[in-house]
């Protein structure tokens, strides 16, 4: 069986997951559950990032310890991520013991393999993203990923050697054209960092206590992204006594990361592994933020929106459908409430739902419920919806295996828009009042149902409830698989429900939009 290792971020637990930071967990559920209903054997990581000056501080302020703190954290973290229905099969804790040891015995060997060296480093330090810069990096003085201000800091440090790597990892880079997605995110790497000359990176601190500590010299903490970017390897257990899960899914297929800490992953992360004689993972996909229409999203702003606030009003999979809708590959993500509430009432409402409604009244009307069984195309409209339907499933594979999320789900709704126009071509109203057109009205009833069904398995990664909804309706009790899409012209003894059930019902545009908005203030 194929294996599929799919992770995302570990999260710096800085308070409440808003929309833009759910996204990657989202995405990561969403490529998870595709490859299950494949057939592959599928591992799903994601987990909280935990150490670090900048929680030290946070919990002193709340009169807490760090642990305190960060348990808090956690605990909601998973929270979230059930009320969203992800399915990690890890969640990820760098203060985890396990963890601890293996970071620590990493530390000690890169030290003699002579990657990393003491010094004192004096530079640019930005507090929330735990990162040092030089002068020539800092954009406009301030911190070049997150705009906000640096300070000045000098302090006792080991330092990894990255330029001893640099040039093996541009090789690898060639070598590879695929390992990263998208391609100019390469380019940004070469071009801003690499070729100017790449900085040996500080990876202990001294001017603050929580954190791993370096077993050879216990006064420095060693720095959040040596300990961070190593979860991916240590939460499979590697340097523990059981490595079963990395002989298994190492290397990874993806990492999923922010563009945002797009330099860490895509330089660091490899020449950490390259150092380890690991394999590098076979891909990272950098995705982009979701922005409001006044900028990034921002507490001070009140334009912050939650996925919990969503999900209360509008249900998840509403909510699901939006994220992976709206966020293209080559720029940032708009959230508004008037495009979400357009999605919901246009796509979802009147497209989808309607859909189903119309199909399981007429075939109840028509044939008392029974789906009739396939009899070929008696018309070319006929061949047309078949030719779409052998279409959508290779256009959404290819786009999905691109990470072209938005256009895979863009070629689902096509293909529902182009069942609804079917229903308008064949006008089985019509059929129906003619003994002569009852082969026509059979063929229109099951490629109805047939493209519903197809429909419902496609998006069931993403909307999986939907999914569910449209296969009970239509009568379909079997376990859905990816390989279940063959069966198009061989569905038989199938029986609708006797009333359909309306999945979404039209939104007050007017109203929900300023409800929205209103939520956006808290």
């Amino acid at each position: 069986m194929n294996k599929y290792y799919v992770t995302t971020p570990i999260y710096y637990p800085s308070g409440k997951f808003h929309i833009g930071n759910s996204y990657p967990t989202v995405l990561a559920d969403f490529l998870k559950k595709y490859k299950t209903l494949q057939g592959y054997d599928t591992f799903m990581l994601t987990g909280n990032d935990e150490h670090g000056q900048k929680i030290e501080d946070t919990a002193k302020g709340l009169n807490m310890s760090p642990k305190e703190y960060v348990d808090i954290q956690a605990d909601n973290a998973k929270k979230l991520w059930a009320k969203m229905n992800i399915n990690y099969d890890k969640f990820m804790r760098t203060t985890d013991e396990y963890h601890i040891k293996a970071v620590q015995q990493i530390f000690e060997r890169f030290l003699k393999q002579g990657d990393i060296y003491k010094g004192e480093y004096e530079g640019w330090y930005c507090k929330p993203c735990e990162s040092y810069f030089t002068e020539t990096q800092l954009v406009d003085g301030k911190c070049p990923d997150c705009n906000r201000d640096v300070i000045k800091m000098k302090e006792e440090a080991y330092f990894f050697n990255m330029k001893k790597y640099a040039d093996r990892l541009l090789k690898y880079y060639e070598e590879h054209p695929d390992f990263i997605v998208p391609e100019y995110r390469k380019q940004e790497m070469i071009n801003n960092f690499i070729k100017p000359g790449l900085e040996d990176l500080c990876v202990t601190r001294t001017s603050f206590d929580w954190g791993i500590k370096v077993t050879s010299d216990p006064k420095h903490v060693i720095y959040v992204w040596l300990d961070a970017l190593t979860n991916y390897i240590t939460a499979l257990g590697y340097y523990s006594s059981d490595d079963s899960l990395l002989k298994k899914y190492w290397p990874a297929d993806v990492h999923l990361v922010g563009k945002d800490i797009a330099r860490f992953h895509l330089i660091y992360w490899p020449i950490f592994l390259m150092a380890l004689d690991l394999p590098l993972p076979k891909q990272i996909f950098v995705h982009n933020w979701f922005v409001m229409k006044d900028g990034k999203m921002s507490k001070s702003k009140g334009n912050v929106i939650y996925p919990e606030q969503l999900i209360d009003r509008y249900g998840l999979d509403a909510t699901k459908y939006f994220l992976l809708r709206e966020m293209p590959v080559s720029q940032d993500g708009m959230f508004s409430p008037e495009s979400f509430v357009e999605r919901y009432n246009y796509e979802l409402c009147n497209d989808l739902s309607n859909l189903l409604n119309r199909t399981v009244s007429m075939v109840n009307k028509y044939f008392d419920g029974n789906v009739p069984e396939y009899v070929g195309t008696p018309n070319e409209v006929d061949s047309d919806l078949e030719k779409c339907s052998e279409d959508v499933i290779n256009k959404f594979t290819k786009l999905v295996d691109e990470f072209e999320i938005a256009n895979s789900i863009q070629e689902i709704w096509n293909f529902v828009s182009r069942t609804n126009k079917y229903i308008d071509e064949t006008s089985p109203w019509i059929l129906a009042k003619n003994e002569e057109d009852k082969e026509k009205l059979q063929s229109c009833m099951y490629h109805l149902v047939a493209n519903l069904r197809e429909i419902a398995i496609l998006i069931n990664p993403f909307m999986t409830e939907t999914s569910e909804n449209i296969l009970r309706q239509l009568g379909f009790s079997n376990q859905i698989t990816w390989d279940s899409l063959k069966e198009y012209k061989d569905l038989k003894n199938i029986k609708v429900i006797e009333k359909g059930e309306p999945m979404f019902m039209r939104l007050n545009a007017e109203e929900e939009i300023q409800y929205i908005k209103d939520l956006m203030k808290r």
